[in-house]
């Protein structure tokens, strides 16, 4: 954005014979004094404080004038849209889909179909949103099992002092034991870049059966992350398709086959925090959604602000779906899904 000083009109009254007259109006003098405020503000790099120290007036005042400069046409505000930003898209996008934010990523076109490559190509600008976004919210659940968010809080800087006092894991771990342990990864790093309390759910997120499921619920080492679902100020989520990433599917028997034929059938095309939704964004209700150990569907949706990452071809459907059902507040993804995502009804 920049400012451009233009030289005020003079009225026709002002005018005799082509040339200005030798009186000048109130009027005139108040096109003077916006002017040179306007001169001393965007030209020179004054400050609003110097400049009503040098001209002996208010500082409101000069704010007020600042503020007229532009209505009176000496001050045009013009916005330069910088390569690589498309905000355009972006706003578009936000609009149709009633989102807070959504921001786009330039990546390579050998990421729209390796999902590795994407989570790296995206991590650089989500880590970026993260360092301006987690020192602003009291408490933050996070997704245990996201590759794209890991990849983004590996590349964080450390966010310094802010109003951050909670990061709450609220997925267990995925897969078998040994591959639950990267479960806490992403909660402690993300905890320690932000100077909070882990808040850990050391259980399973899938779970064997329903008896199961009941017994971890009142186990401690649950119940410290269950009771904080309520209370989030923020979701941190991956965005996951059907079928699993070969990450997921490769960490364990988190899926059975029969897992698989009922989520299909119930038409699933993607999900967040292990809850599944159709191609319209519904909530698809199966026997695996039942053995899931997690925030729920409605704490899900009551959290203000649900922020997805994720881009690639094979999560597109995944990705509008979310965005249809509402799922996200706000959205993190490739310039192809978002192009593709406008295009589409």
């Amino acid at each position: 954005m920049s400012a451009v000083l233009s030289q005020p009109l003079a009225s026709p009254s002002d005018r005799i014979n082509g040339a200005m007259t030798q009186s000048r109006s109130p009027s005139h003098d108040l096109q003077r004094l916006t002017t040179r405020i306007a001169s001393m503000y965007y030209q020179r790099g004054m400050g609003q404080t110097r400049i009503a120290e040098q001209l002996g007036l208010s500082q409101a005042r000069v704010s007020r004038m600042l503020k007229q400069a532009e209505s009176m046409g000496i001050v045009r505000i013009t916005v330069h849209v910088p390569e690589g930003v498309h905000a355009d898209i972006e706003e578009q996008l936000e609009t149709r889909y009633g989102l807070d934010e959504l921001i786009v990523v330039e990546t390579s076109e050998a990421a729209l179909s390796d999902d590795e490559l994407m989570n790296q190509e995206l991590a650089s600008t989500v880590a970026s949103y993260l360092e301006l976004m987690v020192p602003t919210l009291p408490s933050i659940g996070v997704s245990s099992w996201s590759s794209a968010l890991l990849a983004a809080v590996n590349a964080m800087r450390p966010t310094g002092p802010g109003e951050t006092q909670r990061i709450v894991q609220v997925l267990g771990g995925v897969g078998f034991a040994n591959s639950q342990r990267f479960a806490t990864r992403l909660t402690e790093r993300l905890a320690q870049l932000s100077k909070a309390e882990a808040i850990f759910m050391l259980a399973p997120g899938v779970v064997s059966s329903l008896a199961a499921k009941d017994a971890l619920l009142t186990d401690p080492s649950c119940r410290q992350a269950l009771e904080r679902f309520g209370d989030l100020s923020a979701l941190l989520m991956g965005i996951g398709a059907i079928p699993p990433s070969r990450m997921l599917r490769e960490s364990g028997n988190v899926f059975t086959d029969q897992d698989l034929a009922d989520l299909k059938a119930a038409g699933a095309v993607g999900d967040v925090c292990m809850r599944f939704y159709d191609d319209a964004g519904r909530h698809v209700a199966t026997p695996f959604d039942e053995r899931v150990l997690g925030i729920d569907v409605e704490q899900i949706r009551r959290t203000r602000r649900r922020i997805g990452v994720a881009g690639g071809q094979r999560k597109f459907a995944a990705i509008r779906a979310a965005l249809r059902g509402g799922w996200i507040s706000t959205l993190i993804t490739d310039l192809n899904t978002a192009q593709r995502l406008l295009a589409q009804p």
